[in-house]
């Protein structure tokens, strides 16, 4: 297949918006399935997963490839609950563009943001559709304006609302110039019907029209001097320009639509291929003929085996070969190579630059690593998982359990990344750590369900850590003296806070050869070693900035190791001096309450520590923004509910660290 007839893009967006459903309705209207499932039913193709099932939101992204006007689409769904953002993270790390879905009463929400920013970090082109436009209170102007605002970015209207709400009767194409409806066939299915633009639109349209117009035909030096001459321009020229502007990220092509009336799938099919990127639009080098080159995005688990989905971004990936992972430099054979359709396989001979799919067959290679030919060695661009913010000690319920418990979750925590496991040094106890509430509790659900194996849980704790608040310089000597070999090492170190979010930073003002070259950095891993654990509760020290300023050696008893354990406890020494704090997670919260409960969830909220932002409406609910400290949201969707009668609801995500207050159990 002609790259030029490929697209790789994913659906992302926040929790609720509709993504799933316009999946499902992208399977149904290409012919990849010949009946749409529904969230709300239970019956989705893509949400095939028992627990994304109950609980009605995508958990796991899901891979599909649908063909459009000649065109082979491979589709990633996306989860939008923030604790499984990994799977938007490694998902655009792979893609070509993505399409963005609004809630059409909702707007720009605080996932939206989140992976807005991941695809701008990745420069990943895009598309937005704004959603459930026929829902009560769906205003498409507004949303419009809230991603200028919120984004930062340039929306540019190709398509405008025909009705709103419960009249929202299709769309009007700006670059067409005709009115799109779905009415009913014979069949009871949704038909696309093109016709005429209604009087009573044709205005809005016209204006809207001369905007999209004046904006597309910057893109195109000779375009816009035909524009400027007076020239009709053409309505393939056209696209081509919006093609163009929207490669070079320069503005974001906005559509309308209700996918789960079937309203405005197919335009959003036809943008995907008109405006988003090719393979070749977005890499340097896809020739089929060079070395072979790939990186794995993602890594599960089930009855069969392990799959590892893969990236072609060089050469060709085919059933039977070896390979080398240059990340751990170990050889793989890849032993089958397939297509994936969300559970279903399709077995295929190769896959060629620029495809993605699964391969069987894979030993030792995880999330972000680079498979290569063993002659042409290449390392990729890594995936970064989010740090942790929460943790709770976990045990299998039967002693006889503990072999696949173990094993259980080491294989979760090879598929999530985000996951981490580790033993608590005094009590012997497995720990869980990961991003939110929700997360741990799915995780420990596919440990019983997948592997048979029920836990019990203590209560989640907090993932604190600690910093220091003013500068401080020590200067500490190791010595040591037992007979034999002796260890000497001097070290003078600087301390001084950095700002939130700086992490922890080691460098050098050592000169005149004071302490020998080879020796500095067994300073820093001392330094490292010690900063892990700290010395207020023994939580990871970050936001420092550690500074080697002198020292001094001895010919014969200095070396690596003394200095490592010189600069460990020089360290330790001078977090003491430098008044050191604790800090605590701070989420971002979203709340969605009638208005009749605002007064009360502002009141819990304040309870809870909460610094309240502002407050917006959406329809007729408020929407409050605040920050609130991690450790005063355990249980707060239970409290919530019982405050509003079970009618408002909430979202977090990570926003930063925060001094927490001296009260705070250094335990918690």
């Amino acid at each position: 297949m002609n790259k030029r007839q490929l697209r790789n893009i994913g659906i992302i967006a926040h929790v609720d918006a509709g993504k799933t459903t316009v999946s499902e309705r992208i399977l149904y209207v290409t012919g990849a399935i010949h009946r749409p499932g529904e969230v709300h039913q239970g019956n989705t193709v893509m949400d095939y997963d028992p627990q994304e099932r109950a609980r009605g939101i995508t958990i796991n992204s899901a891979a599909t490839t649908v063909t459009w006007r000649a065109h082979q689409i491979n589709l990633i769904d996306t989860p939008g609950h923030i604790d499984f953002n990994i799977e938007v993270n490694r998902s655009l790390r792979v893609l070509d563009g993505a399409v963005v879905v609004f809630d059409g009463v909702a707007g720009v929400e605080p996932q939206t943001e989140t992976n807005w920013r991941l695809a701008d970090q990745y420069g990943v082109p895009r598309i937005a559709l704004i959603n459930k436009l026929d829902r009560a209170g769906a205003d498409f102007a507004r949303v419009v304006a809230m991603m200028a605002e919120r984004l930062g970015t340039r929306p540019l209207v190709m398509q405008l609302p025909w009705g709103q709400e419960a009249g929202f009767e299709g769309v009007i194409d700006l670059v067409s110039m005709q009115a799109l409806r779905w009415p009913l066939n014979a069949r009871g299915h949704a038909e696309l019907t093109p016709q005429a633009i209604p009087a009573h639109l044709t205005e809005a349209a016209q204006v809207a029209h001369q905007a999209l117009l004046e904006t597309a035909v910057e893109q195109d030096d000779a375009t816009l001097a035909a524009y400027l001459d007076g020239q009709a321009i053409p309505e393939a020229q056209l696209r081509a320009c919006v093609r163009r502007g929207t490669l070079r990220q320069a503005f974001v092509p906005v559509l309308a639509g209700s996918a789960l009336k079937n309203k405005g799938v197919e335009p959003l099919l036809d943008a995907v291929v008109d405006y988003l990127p090719a393979p070749q639009d977005r890499e340097q080098a896809l020739d089929d003929g060079d070395g072979f080159a790939a990186l794995v995005f993602k890594v599960v688990h089930d009855e069969h085996g392990s799959l590892s989905y893969l990236r072609v971004y060089r050469g060709q990936a085919q059933a039977g070969s070896t390979v080398l992972n240059s990340s751990t430099g170990q050889r793989e054979r890849l032993s089958r190579v397939m297509q994936m359709h969300a559970s279903q396989r399709v077995e295929l001979t190769n896959a060629s630059a620029g495809d993605i799919v699964a391969v069987a067959g894979l030993k030792a290679s995880k999330t972000g690593h680079t498979l290569c030919d063993p002659q042409q060695r290449v390392v990729l661009e890594e995936i970064l998982a989010p740090e942790p913010v929460i943790t709770m000690a976990v045990e299998p319920l039967a002693r006889e359990d503990q072999a696949s418990f173990s094993s259980g979750l080491h294989t979760l925590v090879d598929e999530d990344p985000s996951l981490r496991l580790s033993q608590d040094s005094e009590s012997g106890q497995t720990l869980l750590s990961g991003v939110g509430e929700l997360q741990l509790e799915v995780t420990l659900e596919k440990l019983r369900s997948r592997f048979g194996v029920s836990v019990q849980t203590g209560q989640p704790q907090v993932a604190l850590r600690e910093t220091v608040t003013q500068p401080a310089r020590v200067r500490y000597v190791h010595k040591k003296q037992t007979g034999g070999p002796g260890q000497f090492a001097e070290v003078a170190l600087r301390l001084e806070p950095l700002p939130r979010g700086e992490g922890l930073r080691f460098a050098s003002e050592v000169t005149g050869g004071a302490i020998p070259r080879e020796f500095i950095p067994g300073v820093q891993d001392g330094v490292l070693r010690a900063a892990r654990s700290g010395v207020l509760a023994g939580y990871p020290v970050v936001d420092v900035l550690v500074v080697l300023e002198d020292g001094s050696f001895h010919e014969r008893d200095s070396s690596t190791l003394a200095f490592e354990l010189a600069g460990s406890a020089a360290f330790a020494q001078a977090q003491r001096a430098a008044l050191s704090v604790m800090l605590e997670p701070v989420m971002s919260v979203r709340l969605t309450t009638p208005m009749d409960y605002v007064g009360d969830c502002i009141g819990d909220l304040n309870r809870r520590r909460a610094i309240v932002r502002r407050q917006d409406q959406a329809g007729n609910a408020a929407v409050i923004h605040a920050m609130v400290p991690l450790q005063n949201l355990f249980g707060y969707i239970g409290s919530l509910r019982a405050l509003t009668s079970g009618r408002a609801s909430y979202s977090m995500q990570f926003d930063h660290y925060a001094k927490a207050p001296m009260a705070l159990p250094a335990s918690s």
